[in-house]
């Protein structure tokens, strides 16, 4: 399932420990306190994991993991 190997990147990039609060409306921002270098850094391990590529303007678009998912299926 494409939501589970994203939650386990962002574990994977952010060193979460409470995987089991990251559901699709969290924020990588605002909730994981991701900083501009972890997001680019998780979206590139996302376009390598899935063979997809995520142009800037559309991963600024990403409000929360629900529209990262979102995108991954629809453009694999």
């Amino acid at each position: 399932m494409v939501f589970n190997k994203i939650v386990e990147i962002i574990v994977e990039q952010l060193g979460v420990e409470d995987v089991d609060a990251i559901t699709p409306a969290t924020s990588l921002i605002n909730d994981l306190e991701a900083d501009s270098l972890d997001a680019v850094e998780i979206i590139m391990a996302i376009e390598d994991e899935f063979g997809v590529e995520i142009p800037d303007d559309e991963a600024e678009k990403f409000k929360n993991i629900g529209d990262i998912v979102k995108y991954v299926e629809a453009n694999k």
